[in-house]
């Protein structure tokens, strides 16, 4: 048998007024998720602990059994994606150029996201492109937009603080070590070059030419560097090596890319259209079609795009589209015996507050043929709560997984010098000679 997991982002919300108290997925109308939920056993799944809102790559690596502080950083994770050549030491950050205001001595954020040419970007990408202090190098790699990878490398390290504030209105943040390695030069240092960057970047970019003439045709200067989400490459178990079984991950995204590299899957490179529905039926034919994988994943972000709205109606809508893809998995994957079809998400992304994601539970649906069937019948985030799942935490979904596939060991069994969860393990043979 193999696992097909299908996780739509971002999936769970809140309950709304324009929608009558109901979230955009107890509102939508989706015959195909309620067909797969009355088929198979639901419950509620949350990939660390309820309450806790978390960003799509640290739930997806927390999904997959790894441990929370086993992650490499959001910076790694999405230069991997990108395609940027990292090496074991280096300090990745997530960096974008954007607007500021002095305020006294210090920088408000204005414009966190302007609308920016392609050419100018590259223009002042280029201008804060290169720093150097005691013996750190500092590079801005640009990736989409405005956006792009601010890559450290010398004697640096991944503890230390944002300084971008996101909300515009707040002051830019001082890089500071964290807490636990307050006492740690590398730390210490990386913070000093970080700050000595950011102060070299406003003043570079507020006297650039560029900007000059922005500021006198009444448009606002492109002049800081925010940068947040520090990360180091790190060496992981590979997921095959964790769990036994060879994954393929079907994405879009350059963080997902990411993702699946840091923990040795596959990954097949996917684009999106004007049409999401379309989209994700045709990710799932592949992922059917991919035998000579144990375990493929297939994402779709739309659903978390929708969520980002701040628009329920529009969620509502998205969900109805993404829905029409599920007839395929209805018709040709759920009636597949030697698949275990999964249906959740990886975090809740609500289409009202202020919240970038939220940290209530999101629904879960598990299809094959030695999984329980329960009473539910309709898939939504309170219609689940009573299924024979119950609530799904973390590692423990990569632990049903293997359950499910009938490729669970017995706790206690050693068939190979390490302590694997699944069986057969990597054994040696006894030879007679």
């Amino acid at each position: 048998m193999r696992c097909i997991l299908l996780l739509l982002d971002g999936l769970g919300d809140r309950s709304h007024p324009v929608l009558n108290g109901q979230t955009p997925l107890q509102a939508a109308c989706t015959p195909n998720l309620d067909k797969i939920a009355e088929i198979g056993m639901t419950g509620l799944f949350h990939s660390h602990l309820q309450g806790t809102a978390l960003p799509s790559e640290l739930a997806h690596f927390l999904m997959f059994g790894y441990r929370l502080e086993e992650f490499p950083g959001r910076g790694i994770v999405e230069a991997l994606g990108e395609g940027i050549g990292i090496r074991e030491g280096d300090t990745a950050l997530l960096a974008r150029i954007f607007s500021v205001v002095r305020d006294g001595n210090t920088l408000v954020l204005r414009h966190e996201n302007p609308k920016l040419d392609r050419k100018s970007c590259r223009i002042l990408h280029e201008a804060v492109g290169r720093f150097t202090l005691d013996d750190i190098s500092v590079a801005f790699l640009p990736t989409k937009g405005i956006a792009g990878i601010l890559l450290l490398r010398g004697d640096v390290s991944k503890a230390v603080t944002d300084s971008n504030p996101i909300a515009e209105g707040r002051p830019l943040m001082q890089v500071l070590p964290l807490r636990t390695a307050a006492e740690n030069p590398s730390a210490r240092k990386t913070a000093k070059v970080l700050n000595a960057y950011l102060r070299w970047s406003h003043w570079t970019l507020s006297e650039h030419p560029l900007n000059k003439n922005r500021i006198e045709n009444g448009l606002p200067p492109i002049n800081a560097v925010g940068t947040q989400r520090a990360g180091m490459m790190s060496r992981l178990p590979s997921f095959s090596g964790k769990w036994g079984l060879k994954g393929l991950m079907i994405a879009s995204g350059a963080v997902y890319h990411g993702i699946g590299q840091v923990i040795g899957m596959d990954i097949q490179k996917v684009g999106d259209t004007e049409d999401p529905g379309r989209d994700l039926r045709e990710r799932l034919e592949r992922a059917h079609r991919a035998r000579k994988y144990d375990f493929i994943h297939v994402h779709t972000k739309v659903t978390d795009e929708a969520g980002h709205t701040k628009n329920p109606l529009i969620k509502k809508r998205v969900i109805e589209a993404v829905d029409t893809a599920l007839d395929y998995a209805v018709k040709e994957i759920v009636p597949d015996e030697n698949v275990l079809f999964i249906v959740t998400a990886d975090h809740s992304t609500a289409a009202s507050g202020t919240m970038i994601h939220t940290g209530e539970s999101v629904p879960l649906v598990m299809t094959g043929k030695y999984v329980r069937r329960d009473d539910v019948r309709k898939f939504d985030e309170v219609s689940c709560a009573a299924g024979g799942l119950s609530l799904v935490r973390g590692k423990e979904l990569m632990y049903l997984v293997l359950n499910f596939l009938d490729r669970g060991k017995l706790w206690g069994l050693m068939d190979s010098p390490d302590d694997q969860p699944f069986s057969p393990g990597r054994f040696t043979p006894l030879l007679m000679g």
